[in-house]
């Protein structure tokens, strides 16, 4: 190559390595303005957070210092606890006096301005900038990529010690102090439970920050053991045990309320139910104040009814029917009449059908029905003739099976599917323990929104008359408190008589046939014109069984037969056991006059001024009942089924045999006294109607209204808030109880009528029902 052709290669050459190298500077110099305009902002952004970081340090050592003035005081909890954390207290000290010595001065901007200011390394290697002076461009250009990525690293390293609010991190104090308290607090809980200590003074200030301050565990313990009732009761735990210890376990509550008393005039008496009342606001105000709301456990199925035409529907479900004259056919019929008498809601009486061969062991005078049309028929013509009124109430019937052994009907297949699912309101179980002994199909409270159970029957006092009676009874007692429990939201007991059974109360909720009301005006106003009302003395009227005080009545007439020489008894009935009780008074030579049995209405029956019921099985007698509104005397015994009647002045209660003989001389020697306006008015079905409605709730539902309670200025409704463990309990039990019903051979040794688990044919056809095997299909191979 010519010195001309080279001349020419080093000027292109150098032409090339001075575009290249302006590039370079070009590129460099806007890459470091970029770094630099950046680096301002973010000192600027120091600044600032220093500030706020200096304002936070100043709050937050003035909280310290309060928490250090109020701590040595007020820590009431045992010495090695206290030191320890006095140690903390002074451990921490040095670092926070530091912290204000330090970060509180006011050279901190300027402190921070040195450290983290321009002369501060910002991670970008210039060494590399000089290299890539001789360097080709792409490797420039990588070297300062990774310059810029060195720094990118140390700004995000600083950040780091920032949150995004502006705010610094955890510092070494700030975590130690959080975690002593933590662990302080923990210390705190653990004493007050196991040793019995009290909160400490700060503890208690967090307290009682809160709006509804926590539950303790005197109070945990109490709703623990009064839910679990249920579950205590089936195991023999008395109810009044359960009430003694929740009593104990809210004693501090208990002061509150006796305070409260005192604070408003009224008598410092506080009984087990404004306890736990009480008790129940308590939890629903802290579970309210959490935002909880309770709506349903594992077993509940609610129900929903629609009120589409304004009005409920009421079922009521008895054992019995006309013409079978006992009282849970007569009664229910009563209470179906005058509840749909109100016209406020749509009543339906559920009745059992019997096949024709039972009806003949059943009905009297070997009445029979073809179908049920039929009955329906007789049914409401008797009602018709007896109230003066058409009462305006739809009849059903469920098939049903009359035992022999145990001289009752027993339902046959599931009983609640007879009430259609639209009507499916509120139910009334007329002896619930009958119906659900072996019932096995829907829970009744599951089907319908308000279950009501009014018990009838004794059982427990016949069932220990019979063979091995105490060891029946004992069984018969439970399964009758699991029935009633699971199928009923609340029980009516027509006397104390009856087994005490759970979700009960004592209230009469059975009136008298007007009819007898009407013969007593009549015996009065004949008595006001000076006739003679009674031209008999005395007569029993009952079914002819040893269990309805024919026992009684043989004994007390054989002990005192001198002592009543010349008195004369008539008695009516019919019965199983009635050519024993003939022949036993007979041989006994008593003075009774045996005659067939009769409604209790009958003319013959008006002229005899005493009845004589020495009962003790009844829970409350209609007969004793009918025969006070009839204006007679009645002569029974002192037992807890006559308590209501002991408040009318013609009846005559005795507490041993011979008292009995001095109170039917005093019937005799005397006459009885004329009822007056309001005597009347609490036998008849009216003011019954009116009991009922109260004590079942029934108003309360029938009104859509619930039972709201006020906590300081909030409203709590307990039905909404309260996890109940008792429905837990409830249907677990249910649950059970299904189980059980539904195998064949433990109904059998149970007692069970053969084939009762399901409906038979000969209910298919009178009814007009599916078979059993159609209406309940079971699937699978």
């Amino acid at each position: 190559m010519d010195k001309g052709s080279q001349t020419t290669a080093a000027v292109a050459a150098a032409t090339t390595t001075t575009t290249s190298n302006s590039s370079a500077f070009s590129f460099i110099s806007k890459g470091w303005r970029e770094v630099r305009d950046s680096a301002d902002a973010d000192l600027q952004l120091m600044k600032d957070r220093a500030n706020t970081f200096k304002n936070l340090a100043a709050s937050f050592d003035r909280e310290i210092e309060n928490l250090i003035q109020s701590a040595t005081p007020t820590f009431s909890v045992p010495a090695i606890r206290q030191s320890s954390e006095i140690d903390f207290m002074k451990k921490l000290q040095p670092k926070i006096s530091e912290f204000r010595r330090v970060y509180s001065a006011p050279e901190i901007s300027r402190r921070v301005m040195e450290k983290w200011g321009p002369r501060a390394k910002l991670g970008i290697d210039l060494s590399r900038i000089r290299s890539a002076i001789v360097a080709e461009v792409d490797e420039t250009e990588e070297e300062d990529m990774y310059g810029i990525v060195e720094f990118n690293k140390f700004k995000k390293g600083r950040r780091a010690r920032f949150t995004e609010e502006g705010q610094f991190g955890d510092w070494e104090p700030i975590r130690a102090l959080k975690t002593r308290l933590r662990e302080f607090e923990k210390k705190n809980a653990s004493v007050e439970i196991f040793g019995g200590f009290k909160n400490s003074e700060f503890v208690e200030k967090v307290k009682s920050s809160l709006d509804v301050p926590p539950l303790d565990v005197p109070e945990l313990l109490a709703y623990l053991v009064r839910q679990s009732g249920p579950f205590l009761d089936q195991l023999g735990v008395r109810r009044d045990l359960c009430d003694k210890i929740v009593e104990s376990l809210c004693s501090k509550r208990k002061n509150q309320l006796v305070l409260r008393s005192l604070a408003e005039g009224e008598p410092p008496t506080v009984d087990s139910d404004k306890i736990n009342d009480e008790l129940d606001l308590r939890i629903a105000s802290v579970l309210q104040s959490t935002g909880h709301c309770y709506e349903g456990g594992f077993w509940t199925d609610f129900v929903k009814h629609d009120v589409s035409d304004g009005k409920r529907h009421v079922a009521i479900v008895t054992t019995a029917s006309l013409p079978w004259m006992t009282g849970t056919a007569v009664n229910p019929l009563f209470r179906a009449a005058y509840l749909a008498k109100s016209a406020k809601q749509k009543v339906t009486l559920l009745v059992p059908w019997l096949c024709r061969s039972d009806q003949k062991l059943v009905y009297p005078n070997n009445l029979t029905f073809s179908s049920p049309e039929e009955q329906e028929n007789y049914i409401r013509n008797w009602l018709e003739e007896r109230t003066g009124f058409k009462a305006d109430f739809k009849i059903s019937f469920y098939p049903g099976k009359f035992s022999k052994e145990r001289r009752s009907i027993i339902p046959a297949g599931d009983t609640s599917q007879f009430i259609p699912s639209k009507d499916a309101d509120i139910c009334i179980l007329e002896e619930p323990e009958h119906l659900n002994w072996y019932h096995h199909g829907k829970r009744w409270t599951n089907k319908f929104n308000h279950v009501v159970g009014i018990v009838h029957t004794n059982y427990l006092e016949y069932i220990k008359r019979e063979k091995n009676g105490a060891l029946q009874a004992f069984l018969v007692k439970h399964i009758n408190n699991w029935v009633t429990r699971v199928y009923c939201h609340k029980v009516l007991r027509l006397s104390a008589a009856t087994q005490d059974l759970p979700k009960s109360v004592i209230c009469n909720v059975h009136g008298v046939n007007p009819k007898f009301l009407k013969i007593g005006e009549k015996v009065a106003e004949e008595r006001e014109l000076g006739q003679q009302a009674f031209s008999k003395e005395a007569y029993f009227l009952g079914k002819m069984v040893w269990a309805k005080g024919y026992k009684e009545l043989i004994d007390l007439l054989a002990k005192h037969k001198n002592d009543l020489d010349g008195f004369k008894l008539d008695v009516y009935g019919n019965g199983e056991d009635a050519h024993e009780v003939q022949s036993t008074a007979k041989r006994l030579n008593l003075n009774l006059n045996f005659l067939k049995g009769r409604d209790h209405a009958d003319d013959s029956l008006h002229g005899y001024k005493i009845f004589i019921n020495p009962s003790v099985s009844d829970v409350l007698c209609t007969a004793t009942a009918e025969a006070l509104a009839m204006g007679k005397f009645v002569v029974c015994a002192e037992h807890p089924s006559n308590e209501f009647f002991r408040s009318f002045p013609n009846c005559l209660t005795y507490k041993s045999s011979e008292d009995f003989v001095a109170k039917v001389k005093e019937a005799l020697a005397n006459e009885p006294q004329p009822l007056t306006p309001e005597q009347i008015y609490n036998l008849s079905w009216e003011a019954a109607t009116q009991r009922f409605v109260e004590y079942s709730e029934l108003d309360r539902v029938l009104n859509n209204r619930h039972n709201p309670a006020k906590v300081g200025s909030k409203i709590i409704a307990k039905s909404s808030s309260l996890p109940n463990l008792s429905e837990i309990v409830d249907g677990g039990l249910a649950f059970a109880h299904y189980c059980l019903t539904g195998n064949e051979l433990l109904r059998l040794c149970t007692g069970a009528i053969p084939g009762t688990r399901d409906y038979d044919k000969q209910h298919c056809k009178d009814l007009h029902l599916l078979p059993p095997q159609v209406e309940n299909p079971i699937y699978g191979w």
